[in-house]
């Protein structure tokens, strides 16, 4: 945990899940700058909060709990951060209801006045985000955008200035730069153009040339990542009434395929981003049939699923969270999954070579084996024991 300290206040903030050990913070200089910018530091006049404040795409809640008082929205694909926004409110003694949680699912509000936006990773979820968010600015919309340096780029910008109005950038500091965007109301409104939707290559098992539908954000939007593409290839053979569960399921092809190749199985797709598990829940739907049965969850990992209730995990980990490199929920999943798995039941993973997956498994489970690789990739066996 750390003390993120304004002209105002200190605020002790911290990631979700905590981690004493984890050395990234909850915020850094870009949310830092918004703050004093809305505070009217370096000779710009404050802004004016009274009305309707949106922040879209906090980093773990750090802008939504120092603006708690002004009583925001927050605009969210993440699961996690709603979480830690949650934690952070309570620890600084606020009221968890202080800040309006909303998804990327959601609808916003119909009026937003001051529009705060910490520019993602994704380019597509901002563009899906602007889009969704236009209708409701209006002419006197203050209108700021933050991210490091290395985040924004002309693309960035230009999402800005054709969505919603004139946008220039300020100067730098501190390798964080604001985005200030000038509503134009007599701007074309455009449908967002997103989900998108590709079909799956001939060669992929039971998925293949199956239709998939990707929302705004998720990984590999208009094609099959080459990872994935290898984990199809080398998926377990099983049969009978087994629960699967696809952990960090993205747009759920893999828990598909899982579903094709056994009917008999109850598939779980689950997903810390909304839109994933939207993703999911419509490939699923547009390719299992009618009848087919599979549920949905939106949470932090295997967190909330019952103890050794589980046959098989099948998980590609991601291994960046935000900008930082980590292996952090790589080591969640795992040891979600031994706790979730059945007395014989196993978790198949794929993963970047260079990552050593195989090290943490064996620590885990106490076994590892490779099932299948290529000079990029592995596909990994551990068995609960």
């Amino acid at each position: 945990m750390n003390r993120l300290t304004t002209s105002g206040a200190g605020y002790e903030l911290a990631r979700f899940p905590e981690n004493p050990r984890d050395p990234f913070r909850a915020w850094d200089a870009a949310d830092e700058y918004l703050l004093r910018r809305l505070e009217g530091e370096d000779g710009a006049e404050p802004v004016d909060l009274s009305g309707t404040v949106v922040v879209v795409g906090d980093r773990w809640g750090a802008l939504s709990t120092v603006l708690a008082g002004h009583r925001p929205v927050q605009i969210t694909d993440s699961y996690l951060v709603r979480r830690a926004t949650l934690a952070n409110l309570a620890r600084n003694g606020a009221d968890t209801d202080a800040v309006r949680l909303l998804s990327a699912r959601d609808a916003p509000p119909d009026r937003v006045d001051v529009l705060l936006v910490r520019v993602p990773k994704s380019l597509a979820l901002l563009e899906d985000q602007l889009h969704r968010l236009a209708p409701a600015v209006h002419a006197g919309t203050v209108v700021i955008g933050t991210g490091m340096v290395r985040e924004i780029h002309t693309s960035t910008l230009e999402l800005f200035e054709r969505i919603i109005g004139p946008t220039r950038t300020s100067l730098a500091v501190r390798k964080a730069r604001l985005i200030l965007c000038t509503p134009d109301p007599g701007l074309a409104r455009t449908p967002s153009p997103w989900p998108r939707h590709y079909e799956l290559p001939g060669d992929v098992g039971p998925v293949s040339g199956r239709t998939v539908v990707n929302h705004a954000g998720i990984f590999c939007a208009d094609r099959l990542d080459i990872g994935t593409r290898f984990f199809l290839g080398h998926l377990p053979a099983r049969s009978g009434p087994d629960r699967v569960v696809d952990l960090g399921c993205g747009n759920g092809v893999v828990g598909l395929a899982a579903a094709l190749a056994n009917p008999e199985a109850s598939v779980t797709f689950i997903d810390e981003s909304y839109q994933a598990v939207a993703s999911a829940e419509e490939t699923f739907r547009a390719n299992a049939g009618p009848d087919a049965e599979a549920e949905f969850r939106v949470g932090d990992g295997l967190a909330d699923v019952p103890p050794a209730s589980v046959d098989l995990v099948l998980n590609n980990p991601p291994f960046h969270s935000h900008q930082a490199t980590t292996d952090a929920t790589a080591r969640t999943m795992f040891h979600g999954a031994r706790a979730a798995l059945r007395s014989g039941g196993e978790l198949w993973v794929v993963g970047n070579r260079h990552l050593g997956y195989h090290t943490q498994l064996r620590r885990i489970f106490g076994n590892c084996a490779t099932v299948a690789g290529n000079p990029k990739f592995v596909v990994l066996r551990a068995v609960k024991r």
